[in-house]
This record gives structure tokens, C-alpha cells and sequence, in this order.
């Protein structure tokens, strides 16, 4: 019975000495070439992302007029960056920016009342204000409290120009 067992001990034995012996013949075969080139060809070729649009900028310099036609302003009004609400209102457009780039929004703010900016001279706001200006320059909506994103996408899918929009993207 030694013998036997003696035989299949060695037998196990040799397996993985078999086994790594192939994996070293394996590695042998592999080269370092392919990869290297392939590094060398993504670090000779600069990847360029396209820019992705900026949803929300400061409005202190900023000239309603400039946006005629373009863009549908919102403005969002605090007297101070801390505002709760202002806070909350950022982190709901920031949450679903693509809705609003989709209708051509831009978001402006303005946190400083002692500036005394073009923006606030204009739309006259009375601590925290969220003001949707149209593409034709109009204040469209004023709310003293934060808006979702979808509350602000319904509103504004109902506008005349809006509707003229996506019935001209469904033409072409």
C-alpha cells in the first residue's frame, strides 16, 4: 500500500510543477511591445472632449440684453451664499442640468445685494428670488421659493417659443 500511495503523492506533486512550467512558457511568449506602443500612441494623440456648456455662472457683470433670443436666463437671487435656499436651489438645477441645457437655460447668481448689480437694479429682488426670463427678455416667473427642475422644464415647455422649437427639431 506505501507504493500506491507513495505514486499518487508524486503525481500530485508534479501537477503544479507541470502547471507552472507551462504558465512560465505562456509568459515567456508574451511580449511588452503591444503595450507599449499602444501607451506611446495615447499619450502621442491628445483626446479632445468636447466642452460641455456651463449651466450656472455669476451674474454680478452680466447684461440680460446679451442673452436676447439665445438663452432663457434664470436668475437666482440670495443675500447671502450661505442662504439655505439658495443652496437648495442650486443643488436642484445642478441635479438635472441636462433638462435645462436641452432648453437652452443659462443660471445666473447674484448672492451680493451691497453690489448693487445691473441684474438686481433690473428685477428688483426682495432677499431670496428665483426669476425666469424668457428668450424675448420678458420675466416669465418669479418665485420666492426653490423650484425643481421639473417644475421649472414644465413651465417653460409651455412657452409659445418653446413650442415653436421642438415643432421645428421634429421638422428637420
Amino acid at each position: 500500500m506505501k507504493p500506491i500511495l507513495a505514486l499518487v503523492l508524486t503525481s500530485f506533486l508534479s501537477v503544479p510543477a507541470v502547471l507552472s512550467a507551462q504558465v512560465a512558457e505562456q509568459a515567456a511568449d508574451l511580449t511588452v511591445e503591444p503595450v507599449a506602443e499602444q501607451v506611446a500612441e495615447q499619450t502621442a494623440e491628445p483626446t479632445v472632449e468636447p466642452e460641455t456648456p456651463v449651466l450656472i455662472q455669476s451674474g454680478e457683470d452680466v447684461d440680460l440684453a446679451s442673452f436676447l433670443w439665445h438663452k432663457r436666463p434664470i436668475v437666482i437671487f440670495a443675500d447671502s451664499p450661505e442662504d439655505p435656499r439658495f443652496n437648495t436651489q442650486i443643488e436642484l438645477l445642478s441635479s438635472d442640468a441636462k433638462m435645462l441645457l436641452d432648453r437652452d437655460v443659462i443660471v445666473l447668481t447674484d448672492t451680493n445685494p451691497a453690489a448693487k448689480s445691473e441684474l438686481r437694479k433690473n428685477l428688483r429682488p426682495r432677499g431670496f428670488a428665483l426669476v425666469l426670463v424668457g428668450k424675448d427678455g420678458g420675466v416669465k416667473l418669479r418665485k420666492p421659493h426653490p423650484w425643481s427642475v421639473r417644475e421649472l422644464t414644465r413651465s417653460i415647455d409651455k412657452f409659445p417659443d418653446r413650442l415653436r422649437e421642438v415643432e421645428e427639431r421634429r421638422e428637420n
